[in-house]
Parts: C-alpha cells; sequence; structure tokens
C-alpha cells in the first residue's frame, strides 16, 4: 500500500448533540446539524472535506490521469446505438467525441433491415442535442423522450440540477420549433395519446414521490388532474402500451401494485382498473390485443402468468403457473408472439411463446453457451414485428444486441460494444464460485480476472455488492473495469441476499427483520475467497452504492478486519434515521423494505442494531472512502457526512477516512461522461492504492 501525504489536518466536524427518543431508547446524534445544505457552515464543511480529500490523494493524480486515458481510449467515442423501428422511422442516440451527451435521432425506414451502426447515416435528423440543451449547465439529465404515435412530435424533459425535478417541452420534429407548452416540476416518464394531441405525465408530492397523474392538451393551460394516490406507501407512473391501445397508469408500493387502463383513442375519457389492489398481491399488465397478460404472484410467490379479457380484466385464467425453478419477471406481448422473462438458476432467461389459435404454444427458450451470462429485453417498439431484439453481456463479453428471427430462430449479431487499444478480451476469464453464510445458505460469486492471476492467496480483489429491492446484480462488461484487471485485480460479485438473483425467497430471506442476512452473505463471500486461495483479507477492497453503501456501512462495523479498504458511493448509512422520518423523501415507501421502526418496537430495535451510523465503535476499521452528491434526492448527502465525521471521532488507530461530495449532482453523480470517466478513474485509482498497485 502507497504511503498517502500525511501532512492535511482532516476536518473536525462541530459536535452539536440533539437527543433522539423513540420506544425509550434515547440516541445522541451529534452530527444531525450537517442535514442543511443552505448553511454556510455545512457548506463550508463539505468543501473542506474535498479539499482534505484531494490533498490525501493528490499522490494518485498521475494515476488517475492514466486511467481516465485508458477509458477513453478503449471507448468509441463517436458512436451510436442500434436503431430500432417505431413506425416510419428507425430511432437511435448517437455520441460525438469531445462531446459529454448524446444525440436523439431518427431516420425514415428504408428497407427491412435496421441502418449500419458503423458510420454515417444518410438521412440522418438530429431530434435532440443533449450538449445544446445542457447549455454551460455543470449537470443535465433527461427524464423522457417520448415521440408521439404519429411521429410528428418529441416531449423531453430536463433536470438541471440532479434533484430529479423536470421541466417537459414539446418540439415539434417537422418544423424543428418548440410550442409553447412548458411543463416545470414534472417526475420522469410520459404517455401520449393515439392522436398526439395530448401527454401525460406526473407530478411528486413534497416527500419526492410520484402521486399524480395529469394530463395536457396541447395548446391549453388548463391541465387536469387524472388520477391522486393518497397512500404514501404507492408511487404511480404511466405508459402507452406497445400496441398504442392504451394509457397505463401504474401504482404500486414495495408489496403491492394496481394498473388502470384508459383507451389511447379517449383521452377524456376514464380509466378502468384491471384488479383492485389487494394487501400483498404484485401484477404488472401487457396489453396483447385481444386480451391482457398479467404477470403475479397472487397464488406463487415467483409470480405465475394469466391472461384476462379486455372487458372483464379482472378476470383471471392461469397461463402458466409459479413454481420454485424460477422467477418470472415479465412479458413482451406483440401481435402473434409473447416473450418471457424469467430468473433460473442465478441467471436471466428469455423464452418465446408463439400464438396457437387462441392460446399460446410451449415456451422456447434462448440457450447460450457462456457459464456466466446476463440477457435482457431490448427495445422493441413495433407491435407487428416479427423480430426480437435483446441484450446480451457477461463479465468478458461486451454489451451485445440481437435480433432473434421468430420464425426461424435465427439470430443476428446486429452490434457488440466496442473496445478500442488493442484489448485482447480472450485474455480474461470468469468464473462462478459459491460461498456458505453462516446459516448454511449458498451464495454465489461471479469472479472476473485475466487468466494469468494466480491462485495464489495474494491476488488483489475487488468485492462488489446491493442485496436490497430485490435488484439483482447480473454480470456485466466494464470497460473501466479493464483497468482494474489489467493490473492483476480479481473483480468479485456477491450475489447476496436481499437480491433477486435466486427468485422472490432470496430477496424476502434478505429485508425486514432478515435483513442482516444481506451483511452475513457478504462477509461470508469475502472469507470464501480468502479460504479458496484467492486473497487475504488486506488485498480486497469492498464496494456498494445507494442501498449496497448500507451494505458497506454494516460490514464495516461488524468485520472491519474482513477487508483492506471500503469504497461506499452515495451510501444509505444513516438508515434508521431517514426511515424514522416520514416527512423524508422516499421514507414511507421504504417501510415495506425495512420495517416501519416508528410504530413497532422490534423494527427499531433490529434496526438500531445494523444501521452503520449508531453501531460505529471504538475500533480499527479499514481505509474508507465515501462519495456523495449535494443534490441527491434518494440519498440525503447528510448520510455520509455524518458518518465519516463519526467515523473519525470514534474510530481507534490510523483513521483513514475520506468524504467526497459532488457539489453539482444527483444520486446517479456527475452527468456528462467524460466527468463521469473522471469519478470512476477517481474511485479505481484509490481502489488501487489501496492494494498496494498504484
Amino acid at each position: 500500500m502507497s504511503e498517502m501525504n500525511s501532512s492535511p489536518t482532516p476536518p473536525v466536524a462541530a459536535k452539536k448533540p440533539v437527543e433522539r427518543s423513540h420506544h425509550g431508547d434515547v440516541f445522541v446524534d451529534d452530527y444531525e446539524w450537517l442535514r442543511d445544505k443552505t448553511d454556510d457552515e455545512v457548506l463550508g464543511y463539505l468543501r473542506a472535506e474535498n479539499a482534505y480529500t484531494e490533498a490525501r490523494t493528490a499522490h494518485l493524480e498521475s494515476l488517475r490521469e492514466a486511467i481516465f486515458k485508458e477509458i477513453s481510449d478503449r471507448t468509441l467515442q463517436t458512436d451510436l446505438s442500434v436503431p430500432a423501428r417505431r413506425g416510419g422511422y428507425w430511432y437511435y442516440s448517437r455520441t460525438i467525441e469531445g462531446q459529454q451527451y448524446s444525440l436523439h435521432c431518427r431516420v425514415k425506414v428504408d428497407g427491412d433491415q435496421p441502418p449500419a451502426t458503423d458510420g454515417e447515416i444518410a438521412g440522418e435528423e438530429v431530434m435532440l442535442d443533449g450538449n445544446e440543451v445542457a447549455g454551460d449547465s455543470e449537470f443535465f439529465s433527461l427524464g423522457t423522450v417520448d415521440i408521439s404515435p404519429n411521429g410528428r412530435l418529441l416531449a423531453y424533459s430536463v433536470d438541471l440540477k440532479g434533484d430529479e425535478r423536470f421541466t417537459l417541452r414539446i418540439k415539434d420534429l417537422d418544423t424543428g420549433e418548440l410550442l409553447p407548452d412548458e411543463l416545470p416540476e414534472v417526475h420522469y416518464g410520459s404517455a401520449w395519446s393515439a392522436d398526439g394531441s395530448t401527454i401525460f405525465y406526473t407530478k411528486v408530492d413534497d416527500a419526492w414521490r410520484p402521486y399524480q397523474v395529469w394530463r395536457h392538451t396541447l395548446g391549453t393551460t388548463d391541465d387536469v388532474l387524472v388520477m391522486e394516490e393518497a397512500d404514501e406507501r404507492f408511487w404511480v407512473g404511466v405508459d402507452l402500451t406497445r400496441n398504442e391501445q392504451a394509457i397505463m397508469i401504474g401504482l404500486g408500493s414495495k408489496l403491492t401494485s394496481e394498473v388502470w387502463l384508459l383507451d389511447a383513442q379517449n383521452p377524456t375519457g376514464e380509466p378502468v382498473v384491471v384488479a383492485p389492489r389487494r394487501e400483498g398481491v404484485e401484477y404488472d399488465v401487457e396489453h396483447a390485443g385481444d386480451q391482457l397478460l398479467i404477470t403475479h404472484n397472487a397464488d406463487a410467490p415467483n409470480f405465475s402468468l394469466a391472461t384476462a379479457p379486455l372487458d372483464s380484466p379482472g378476470d383471471w385464467t392461469t397461463l402458466i403457473q409459479g413454481d420454485e425453478t424460477s422467477r418470472l419477471l415479465g412479458t413482451d406481448a406483440f401481435a402473434d408472439h409473447v416473450i418471457l422473462y424469467r430468473r433460473r438458476n442465478a441467471l436471466t432467461e428469455l423464452a418465446i411463446m408463439r400464438r396457437s389459435g387462441d392460446g399460446f404454444g410451449d415456451p422456447e427458450v434462448l440457450e447460450f453457451d457462456e457459464p456466466i451470462y446476463t440477457v435482457s429485453p431490448g427495445r422493441n417498439d413495433e407491435w407487428h414485428d416479427t423480430r426480437y431484439r435483446f441484450g446480451y453481456t457477461s463479465l468478458v463479453t461486451p454489451g451485445s444486441t440481437y435480433d432473434v428471427d421468430l420464425a426461424t430462430g435465427e439470430r443476428r449479431l446486429l452490434k457488440q460494444q466496442p473496445v478500442l487499444g488493442g484489448v485482447d478480451l480472450t485474455a480474461y476469464t470468469q468464473y462462478r464460485e459459491w460461498a456458505t453464510a453462516s446459516d448454511g445458505t449458498k451464495v454465489p460469486i461471479s469472479m472476473v480476472a485475466r487468466k494469468d492471476v494466480a491462485k495464489d492467496g495474494n491476488a488483489p480483489v475487488v468485492l462488489y455488492g446491493y442485496g436490497s429491492y430485490e435488484s439483482s446484480m447480473d454480470p456485466w462488461f466494464s470497460i473501466p473495469r479493464l483497468s482494474l484487471l489489467d493490473r492483476g485485480v480479481v473483480f468479485a460479485i456477491a450475489h447476496v441476499r436481499g437480491g433477486g438473483e435466486l427468485g422472490r425467497h432470496w430477496y424476502d430471506d434478505g429485508k425486514m427483520l432478515t435483513k442482516r442476512n444481506t451483511f452475513t452473505d457478504f462477509i461470508a463471500a469475502a472469507e470464501h475467497l480468502v479460504k479458496a486461495g484467492w486473497t487475504k483479507p488486506e488485498r480486497i477492497v469492498a464496494q456498494g452504492g445507494s442501498a449496497g453503501g448500507l451494505l458497506m456501512g454494516a460490514v464495516a462495523n461488524l468485520a472491519p478486519q474482513a477487508f483492506g479498504g471500503i469504497v461506499a458511493e452515495v451510501p444509505f448509512v444513516d438508515a434508521l434515521t431517514t426511515i424514522l422520518d416520514p416527512s423524508l423523501p422516499l421514507t414511507v415507501i421504504e417501510w415495506e423494505e425495512w420495517g416501519n421502526p416508528l410504530e413497532d418496537a422490534g423494527v427499531y430495535e433490529y434496526m438500531k442494531s445494523y444501521s452503520p451510523y449508531e453501531n460505529v465503535a471504538s475500533q480499527r476499521y479499514p481505509r474508507i472512502l465515501a462519495i456523495t452528491s449535494l443534490n441527491d434526492t434518494r440519498v440525503f448527502f447528510v448520510e455520509p457526512a455524518k458518518w465519516v465525521a463519526k467515523l473519525r471521532a470514534t474510530a481507534t488507530g490510523d483513521v483513514d477516512v475520506l468524504l467526497k461530495t459532488e457539489m453539482d449532482a444527483g444520486h446517479g453523480g456527475r452527468s456528462g461522461r467524460y466527468d463521469a470517466w473522471r469519478e470512476v478513474a477517481f474511485s479505481l485509482a484509490w481502489e488501487l492504492d489501496t492494494l498496494g498497485l498504484s
């Protein structure tokens, strides 16, 4: 491990104790005052932390620049996505070397195959240039890019702060002019009526919860509230079905769903509920033209597939009964076929069901050769398409876009993510190993390394984890990761409980009052890598973000000796404080993930037993790098700020803890691709330094 510059003095946050009292328990919080981002003292402290972090990592500047150059040199910077057909156009996005943001483009259909992606496309129309819209703003994000069914109008929404509140505008693609319609303070997503006269959008409440669906008729100013959700556990969303027959309004909590359909030909009509919500029943709806397809868990934890008549949408008939072998994630319906999206054996899966008379044929699974991979639905906008687009990747295979001919089963590789700079992808190999958790559960680990990395007990390892919300960390290829692999690092993903890799039970066994399984699974994965002869504890850097940052904070407290370093990105490390305050964004909906510590003393006690901030102890910690964003509305910057301050004040030995706050970003960090690469290079350089490879 390289020695950092020892001369800078870390900032010391003032202690301003406040008491938090619940269920007879009193917790004294010395650093809650850091919450107010408009306070000059708070901002001054964050800037002092940034200056300290920069000084402590100044010796890594040349390494950061080298990694940034590696990412840049290996990335085809002037590139475009595979065009996807909708109506009379092929739609795609394009990047240009030197520009931070994408251009959204289209070209008229001329032939059955999409245009080639290896050069200029004749007749290209640039619908939206993100660089132009962003201007000189430090941050830029799009919430929707939505073409009207007739192809004439583009709805797009822009966030220039990172707080995920967008302004929606309408552009006439025939004239290139912006319409006078301007809708501020909207949320993600939108849906057009069939004739393009009306657009539906959502708004958020004070807790940043999307709770209303509104209807805007072009050229008017009196928008109409279509639906409002009073239950604070539920979010709302809106979309147009693939066959453009219905506006679909989805309402959902973590455990319960409700879907309403509105005739897209009659945007001022009344929505009709598919099935009234039942506590604990989740369902998704796919409009199959003459019927509805319902993916639901009313009778099986891993979800079943049912059909329902259009005129009686709550009358469900089972098509595929759910079982323990696979988790049904959803369906894509088309005029002549349906695609099942499933999870089986800790891998994703696609299967084709062709229409047969009034029913469907048996599922035909798409098979792949690699032992570890991720396959997922691609962009499929055409209702009458006879091909299905999907994405494929693995830890050693760059992201690839395929079309499969549904009549013949023939696959056509349309594009694979280019990797420049003379990289030999055959030099890397991937592994699947299984750790044994403390309760005997087998926990899968996906790994990738150069083939020449020796299993000699000394390999440097970056171990990544998440483990919440049934979100699966399926294997993916990464150009920035090559900068680790080429320096001899093994990259591993611990598929811990709380995720969805092994079905619904894998999620249920890592949430609420079983949440500690997430943390002990991750520790077991780290210990397995040592026992299996790969590495030793001081050669492991753990990494996770958001809820994965909670995982990082928890394992730092539980097993600091198991790691040489920890990277916690936008980390949810003050979880109990947040979940106790229903006025904060997203808190109430989170009660179904973590429990409600306000009402339940048992939940309070359990959360307090693992919440990282409360459990910082007088013990030696590994190196820690915490990264956050000032405008993050999902995990407030105050959580890592408080955590770092308490670590500095409490930990013993050489306390090596850094806090880096992006002052112009949101939950996803910096928005421009070059800025994002520099942020990645910063983290990778710190990891390499911690592993002794700087």
